[in-house]
């Protein structure tokens, strides 16, 4: 029972296709995005292995274009979430106790599924229904949950490699079983891999899975569905359910057979969900794993060594890239004094040249944010600062919703370091600058570190490798991924395993060994030879 003796290398990364004019892979998603714009898709939920339609229906629009309507999904209501359970546990023994290397073998040919055949339906999915330009969902819904896919297997097959020592006349082993019980995925909108990511690293373990993705995900989280049921997933292994987040809560948290779960979303969501966990913490047939990545307030410190042009293209691609809507996305920036005249007005330019609009014109840089109510919360962030005389609005600052959700990108500048858009997460294309006095960079790291709430992710650009040392060292606790002269976005599987701790989460590190450990139980097993038949040590014997 999973041996580990099918072992899968490591493999490389996902190549990035460039979608340059001309290029074979523009025009092929260009056709499949006028195919998506010319159908209306009638979404199932998928429980058990079968298409599940209630005709309780929610429109599927583009951000970007919502007069436009790309198809509907079916809403469930209890007794769909009480089927996919009940499906999820009747699969769960067969699935368990199938052969590593056939599990393996679904999971390998759905990447290379992505990677060829479906490429396109994928990153036409995630443009049209997330609103991401060409690149970023070539990077997200391509190529890193292929490399999810593959990177899991070869990590899974480390593990169950892993073995102890054995002493003369005994044979220790060890089996990596999954949980008892169903795992509940619970996905965001922002990421098609983290969707991906969720239900299927906990199912590679063995685990059967929930999978609730979020609405405004639901056009591009069907097609890994069906890429993963041809791939040959077992029916009931994996349950995609849409339902509203509290009703699958109420019904996934008070089943005796819950025993984990895997999300990425709101740090006040997840709270939620560990309070309801440990109040019904005695209803559990086993303790449930908890596993969640949040929010973040990333930074970017910037020290007075710094290269201007570094710091410039660090804060212009890693606030604004996808609207400023990744979990990484750098919203708070800390400038010396003597740098921020240049840093300023160059990214001012910068961000004067970020063309707007859909997803289809491929020059655009900056797409839609994803739905009203982000526009609103947004757009109140920034009207705030438009009122408040104590900051100012140095670039963008405007935003329309009556064709899409659109916000400038927009850069506010503070002299009080506790302003709010320093301190709270955004979620969108806003990123405060504040300036400091370039020789007490030690006391303005102290300032990053107790500021915000969260410890994701953060940057510092210097060229004075004491600074780097420095800001390092003194940072260990405020960001789970730390870059040095880079933006604090675009960690990769493989790579850069990726988490946060405080506020933002409980540091599983996706894309790792470290994350594949929560959804397995250890077994030892261990046979003696020649067992003992006298219960006396030889200390008791006379002299």
């Amino acid at each position: 029972m999973n041996t580990g003796y099918f072992e899968y290398a490591a493999p490389a990364n996902e190549p990035v296709l460039s979608y340059a004019p001309g290029s074979a892979e523009r025009i092929a998603l260009k056709k499949q995005l006028a195919a998506f714009k010319a159908e209306v898709a009638d979404v199932p939920m998928y429980i058990g292995g079968k298409e599940v339609r209630t005709g309780n229906t929610v429109d599927l629009r583009p951000p970007h274009e919502i007069k436009h309507k790309l198809g509907h999904f079916h809403v469930g209501d209890a007794s769909h979430v009480k089927a996919a359970i009940a499906a999820a546990l009747e699969a769960r023994e067969k699935w368990a106790n199938m052969d590593w290397e056939q599990r393996a073998g679904i999971f390998l040919r759905a990447a290379e599924l992505l990677a060829t055949k479906y490429r396109y339906h994928i990153n036409a999915a995630t443009m049209l229904g997330q609103s991401k330009n060409a690149f970023q969902a070539e990077i997200d819904s391509a190529c890193e949950l292929i490399d999810f896919l593959r990177y899991n297997v070869h990590f899974l097959s480390e593990i169950y490699r892993q073995q102890p020592v054995c002493a003369p006349g005994i044979h220790n082993r060890v089996e990596y079983r999954p949980l008892e019980g169903f795992v509940l995925a619970v996905t965001p909108f922002n990421f098609t891999a983290i969707a991906g990511n969720l239900p299927t690293s906990a199912a590679m373990c063995g685990n059967v899975v929930v999978w609730k993705p979020a609405n405004t995900q639901v056009f591009a989280a069907q097609i890994i569905m069906k890429v993963l049921i041809e791939a040959g997933l077992p029916a009931g292994v994996i349950n995609l359910v849409y339902a509203g987040g509290p009703l699958i809560g109420d019904i996934c948290f008070a089943d005796p057979h819950f025993a984990g779960i895997h999300f990425t979303g709101s740090t006040g969501v997840f709270q939620t969900m560990w309070k309801t966990i440990g109040e019904n913490i005695h209803k559990y047939k086993t303790y449930p794993r908890i596993v969640g990545e949040t929010g973040g307030k990333d930074f970017v410190l910037v020290h007075k060594s710094a290269d201007v042009d570094i710091a410039v293209t660090a804060l212009a691609r890693g606030a604004f890239e996808y609207q400023g809507q990744k979990c990484s996305a750098a919203s708070r920036a800390y400038i010396p004094n003597n740098l921020a005249a240049d840093i300023k007005s160059k990214l001012v330019a910068e961000l004067k040249t970020m063309k707007m609009g859909t997803t289809e014109d491929f020059s655009n840089f900056i797409n839609a944010v994803i739905d009203e109510r982000s526009f609103d919360k947004i757009a109140q962030y920034i009207d705030n600062a438009k009122n408040n005389p104590a900051v100012k609005i140095i670039a963008g600052g405007n935003y329309n919703k009556s064709e899409g959700y659109f916000i400038e990108p927009t850069i506010i500048e503070t002299t009080d370091p506790n302003y709010v858009t320093m301190c709270e997460e955004i979620f969108g294309p806003v990123l405060t600058i504040y300036v400091y006095e370039a020789d007490k960079f030690e006391d303005i790291i102290h300032t990053v570190d107790t500021t915000s709430e969260y410890a994701l992710t953060g940057a510092v650009i210097a060229q004075d490798r004491y600074a780097v040392e420095l800001a390092t060292r003194k940072l260990v606790n405020s960001a789970g991924n730390f870059y040095i002269n880079d933006k604090p976005t675009g960690a990769v599987v493989g790579q850069q395993p990726f988490g946060g701790a405080r506020a933002s989460g409980t540091n599983d590190k996706a894309g790792s060994m470290l994350n594949l450990y929560r959804w397995l139980s250890a077994r030892s097993i261990k046979e003696t030879f020649v067992p003992a038949t006298d219960y006396r040590y030889p200390f008791l014997k006379e002299a």
